[in-house]
């Protein structure tokens, strides 16, 4: 399972609290958390007004690669503002994100073209976020052959099939999951990802709906995620679920992370 920690980005309140504060401090522990609990890239989204999103995103750039060394996805709606800072990057990462909209692919593709820079893909287009599963793998196919275009390999996409609230849409899991499979069955190269905390914006005790969201989408074939990797409850879930399907040898995995600490229950003061 591929993590990208959510922490650092301005839509969530407290983070967007230190990036109005100028914190630093904030986002160098969560910087620090997300990676001693297993993120393989750390989402960095400035979630602010776009007059100042690319300063912003160049500010939490600077900290966060002054801070550890994980790899960063990059994350903007604004293909200028990504082009304008993945060159501060480091190295390669991930970039959130492409889509069917038109010029996004034309602007970003071309630029990773030759670099091992990997890439979201998200299934929608100039209509909107789609709902119908059949219709969100017509995207993907879409997408994923533009990709091919410019010799970027299945293996660099991480195709985001856009899961809707459960608030405003019964059928999202399951929508979502049928999109999944539909994609891992065309393309079982490609990763699937997902804003996992989507699901539950709007409804009470999200945990509750989050983690489980986590393991029965891993159960389709989701094999990376956008979320909080400092969660005990998400981490245990992930860790469980890794083990029950089978993509956890001897169950090590488990095993290993509970001795370290990283799942288990908590510990009295």
């Amino acid at each position: 399972m591929i993590i990208i920690g959510e922490k650092i980005n301005g839509f969530i309140p407290r983070t967007l609290q230190a990036i109005e504060e100028k914190d630093e401090k904030y986002i160098r522990e969560i910087a620090k958390s997300q990676t001693e609990y297993g993120a393989d890239y750390l989402d960095v989204c400035a979630g602010t007004a776009p007059e100042i999103e690319r300063d912003t995103l160049k500010w939490l750039i600077d900290i966060v690669q002054d801070t550890v060394d994980t790899p960063l996805c990059l994350d903007s709606s604004d293909v200028n503002v990504l082009l304008d800072v993945i060159p501060l990057a480091k190295k390669p990462g991930l970039l959130n994100s492409i889509s069917g909209e038109t010029g996004k692919c034309e602007a970003i593709l071309p630029v990773i073209q030759g670099t091992t820079w990997n890439v979201v893909v998200l299934t929608c287009d100039q209509t909107g976020i789609q709902t119908d599963p059949k219709v969100k793998f017509s995207i993907a196919e879409t997408l994923i052959a533009k990709a091919e275009e410019y010799d970027i390999a299945q293996e660099r996409l991480f195709i985001d099939p856009l899961v809707t609230t459960l608030a405003t849409q019964q059928d999202s899991l399951l929508s979502f999951n049928e999109a999944v499979r539909l994609i891992k069955a065309g393309y079982p190269k490609v990763h699937i990802t997902s804003g996992l905390s989507n699901i539950s914006f709007g409804m009470p005790f999200r945990k509750a709906i989050n983690t489980q969201f986590l393991a029965l989408a891993m159960s389709a074939g989701m094999d990376s995620a956008i979320m909080d990797p400092t969660s005990a409850d998400m981490r245990a879930t992930l860790y469980a679920t890794d083990a029950l399907l089978g993509n956890d040898e001897y169950t090590m995995n488990y095993l290993t992370a509970f001795r370290n600490g990283l799942i288990g229950p908590a510990k009295k003061a």
